[in-house]
């Protein structure tokens, strides 16, 4: 029978640790745009209010900062999750995966996200050095 040790390495935590800090940056560089005034021109052209335009960037924001951090990763992974669900459908409308208006980098955030829903903020993280956290918040 096979023993499933991967999970206790040092590798599987630094990986871990790798895709959470990734697409944390990565939201977090992201959401700088769409706190400038002209963001809510964009916004308004696909349909939504231009006053939508900072709340998202503050989703993404805190969303990215505490994926980094390690601190409430389910639901800042599951709240941005659904962001980049909508994304796909509504903005992006499943055009095309790759070239003008393609979902590439959404579907990637978004596996990426489904990831780390599954698998919680893993050893590096200061959800596991508190331990007082309920497993599901985590």
């Amino acid at each position: 029978m096979v023993d499933a040790t991967l999970r206790t390495h040092r590798l599987h935590d630094l990986s871990h640790f790798g895709l959470r800090i990734s697409v944390g940056v990565l939201l977090m560089v992201h959401s700088l745009g769409k706190f400038d005034s002209g963001s809510g021109g964009f916004f308004s052209s696909i349909g939504l209010p231009s006053e939508m335009a900072p709340l998202i960037g503050l989703l993404e924001l805190m969303g990215g900062a505490l994926l980094v951090a390690g601190v409430l990763t389910r639901i800042a992974a599951s709240l941005v999750a659904m962001e980049m669900l909508i994304i796909m459908v509504y903005v992006k409308k499943l055009q095309s995966f790759s070239g003008k208006n393609g979902l590439e980098l959404e579907l990637l955030i978004f596996v990426v996200l489904l990831t780390v829903i599954v698998l919680g903020p893993g050893r590096i993280s200061i959800s596991h050095l508190v331990k007082k956290i309920p497993r599901f918040v985590q």
